[in-house]
């Protein structure tokens, strides 16, 4: 099943495509908004799979909104103004919708948006993790990788490379979602949408970034908490 939110500021629009969610067996209702801003605070706090957003919006357009978020899940686009279809892809939309939608288009992109996560489910089948080490599919390769040699993992699209202590990065087709779920969360942590490290790696940290030899990895406003509380909890006082 796949999680959803709706974002429209017009409430017929909302309630209308409320409904088709409903209606669509393999998509959920999690929530529906008026307001981007209060989509930001569920967020925060909840993981979605898709997000069904208006674009022309009070307070923040629904543009902006998907760009201010460091991790956003995948993104349906509806509105009434063609012009924004261009930008709406570069910002990954999986979809655009123009307004007045009827089921049939809404259940088309649907389906677009289920096939992508079936695929991202059938990549689980491409890693499989035990205490320590991973077997990963890379090229036409199926390649062991031990987790005390993973010093940290860089998403990059519809892929991801994991960097690693004695040997050159390794690149798999594979979501970092994906590779997240099957880590350790004892030793990894996500700590940007586009940065996993291994914790047991970590020997400096400078401005609230690691530090891997010459390579700075931010950490994320959404994630700073979680690894402050690591720091924390591991600090000589």
């Amino acid at each position: 099943m796949i999680q959803c939110i709706a974002i429209d500021d017009e409430p017929l629009a909302l309630r209308q495509i409320g409904s088709y969610i409903e209606k669509t067996p393999f998509l959920e209702l999690k929530e529906s908004f008026e307001s981007p801003l209060d989509a930001i605070t569920y967020l925060q706090e909840n993981k979605v799979d898709l997000m069904f957003v208006d674009i022309n919006m009070p307070d923040l357009n629904g543009m902006d909104f998907v760009k201010s978020l460091d991790n956003p899940p995948k993104i349906i686009f509806t509105t009434a103004y063609s012009e924004y279809a261009l930008e709406g892809f570069k910002v990954d939309a999986m979809d655009y919708l123009l307004k007045p939608i009827d089921y049939a288009t809404f259940l088309k992109a649907s389906n677009k948006a289920k096939k992508w996560f079936d695929l991202q489910n059938s990549k689980l089948e491409q890693i499989n993790s035990d205490d320590d080490f991973l077997f990963i599919k890379s090229e036409y390769k199926i390649l062991k990788v031990k987790l005390n040699e993973v010093k940290y993992i860089e998403g990059m699209r519809e892929y991801v490379r994991i960097h690693l202590t004695n040997d050159k990065p390794i690149m798999t087709l594979l979501s970092m979602k994906a590779v997240e779920q099957q880590l350790p969360n004892n030793s990894f942590m996500r700590v940007h949408r586009s940065y996993i490290v291994n914790l047991k790696m970590i020997t400096t940290i400078e401005r609230n970034r690691i530090v891997f030899d010459k390579v700075y990895i931010p950490v994320s406003e959404q994630h700073k908490e979680e690894f402050h509380q690591f720091v924390e909890k591991n600090f000589l006082k």
